[in-house]
């Protein structure tokens, strides 16, 4: 690369996917824990398990607000 080469451009760097506790699941849903253990459950709701640690992934949870929103609006 000489000085009058354009400077190739940057990748962008990629963000690691928010986690989100359970207890942070239920203020956001304003849900008790038993409504969202059901929601896991019954895989309404994505999560992953990391050793005894449940995560639910944040686009997750928007992806379910979405879609219950989808379906309240049909």
């Amino acid at each position: 690369m000489t000085a009058h080469d354009p400077v190739p451009p940057r990748q962008p760097v990629s963000t690691p996917e928010e986690l989100l506790t359970v207890p942070q699941v239920m203020a956001r849903l304003q849900l008790g824990r038993s409504a969202v253990y059901d929601l896991l459950r019954t895989s309404q709701l994505a999560s992953i398990t990391l050793g005894r640690a449940r995560r639910i992934p944040a686009r997750a949870l928007t992806d379910f607000i979405r879609t219950r929103l989808d379906q309240e609006a049909a």
